[in-house]
């Protein structure tokens, strides 16, 4: 290929003629879509670190706008994710948007390939809720459309993010059992691949917080993290398993309010109460609110969260380019599921 400087912006008319490929094969390397070559891949990127370009959200518009808003979310079954939606439409109402809501494909749980759906389908803007996704992935993506990811604690520069202050939920729970008496406390989590340390996943810090508080209060002796499928079910399984073992703990904090509602369900099967084991979950669905459930655990206010995250996604669409960070305070809700230990 022959470098050359081209005169004012460097378009991405130009990276495809640095590279001689095509226009749309530029595309398609940016948004890092399936079907590109390696040997593709290697001239774009070339041709761009050459000529310096960079893609311009802004250029969307020249196509026209869609009026719709993608939002990618991992799962159906689970109860908090409904409650990001809520807030997203809330946000969204009076405006001319409509919602796309893409579930992740079980195949593809990263998020990569219903994220990418909604961008070939040329909406407007992107939410996510995709903690496995990786960031360098999602500032290549950010260039050409704008995007607000839900649950990261990422430091982005082309994108925006919303979540809750979860090593501040986790030590609120934490405290709470341990101030009513608990030593013997076991952390419900999910697989390692969600918890890797330093990740900025949600369930990543509430693990690292777990241990951080339990080391700070004398009971490095009593740490235990025990991985359950993902599921009220699986959860439920896990829980009898670790309830009818040599050493019951006194008290579960589960990662999240469906693992915690399996975890009940054991408790009452195997015929003991809270009085006997005592449980904390993390997001407070609605069900936990039910007198027959009765779960402590912490809010973590998903509409708010919800509609935090479209209020930045259309004012990137109105033309802001500065990233921004929002993190949402959690608060602790005391409920019967947590009594003093035996």
């Amino acid at each position: 290929m022959a470098s050359r400087t081209p005169a004012g912006p460097v378009t991405m008319e130009d990276v495809a003629r640095e590279a001689g490929v095509s226009r749309a094969a530029v595309s398609k390397v940016i948004r890092d879509a399936h079907g590109v070559s390696a040997a593709m891949r290697e001239r774009v990127t070339t041709a761009i670190a050459t000529l310096g370009y960079r893609p311009n959200v802004s250029a969307r518009g020249m196509r026209g706008a869609t009026y719709t808003l993608g939002i990618e979310i991992p799962e159906l079954a689970n109860p908090f994710f409904p409650r990001l939606l809520a807030g997203v439409t809330a946000a969204v109402s009076a405006s001319p948007y409509q919602l796309i809501v893409a579930p992740a494909d079980p195949a593809n749980v990263e998020g990569y390939r219903a994220i990418q759906a909604l961008v070939d389908r040329q909406v407007d803007g992107v939410i996510a809720v995709s903690p496995l996704v990786e960031p360098a992935w999602l500032e290549a993506l950010a260039a050409t459309v704008p995007v607000v990811m839900l649950g990261r604690h990422d430091r982005a520069s082309g994108y925006d993010t919303v979540a809750n202050d979860d090593e501040a939920g986790t030590r609120q729970a934490m405290r709470h059992l341990i101030d009513l008496g608990h030593r013997d406390i076991a952390h419900l989590t999910c697989e390692e691949t969600k918890t890797v340390p330093g990740s900025g996943v949600p369930q990543a810090i509430r693990l690292e917080t777990y241990r951080e508080v339990m080391r700070e209060s004398g009971l490095d002796a009593h740490i235990r993290v025990v991985r359950t499928p993902t599921g009220e079910a699986g959860a439920c399984r896990t829980a009898t398993r670790l309830l009818t073992g040599p050493e019951r703990p006194t008290a579960i904090f589960a990662s999240h309010d469906e693992p915690a509602l399996g975890v009940q369900r054991a408790i009452a099967e195997a015929g003991l109460t809270p009085m006997d084991v005592s449980v904390v979950g993390y997001d407070d669905i609605e069900i936990a609110r039910h007198p027959g459930v009765s779960l402590t655990t912490v809010n973590q206010d998903g509409e708010r969260i919800g509609r935090l995250a479209a209020e930045l996604l259309l004012e990137r669409i109105a033309g802001r380019t500065e990233p921004r960070q929002e993190i949402v305070r959690p608060e602790l809700v005391v409920r019967s599921s947590t009594r003093p230990p035996p």
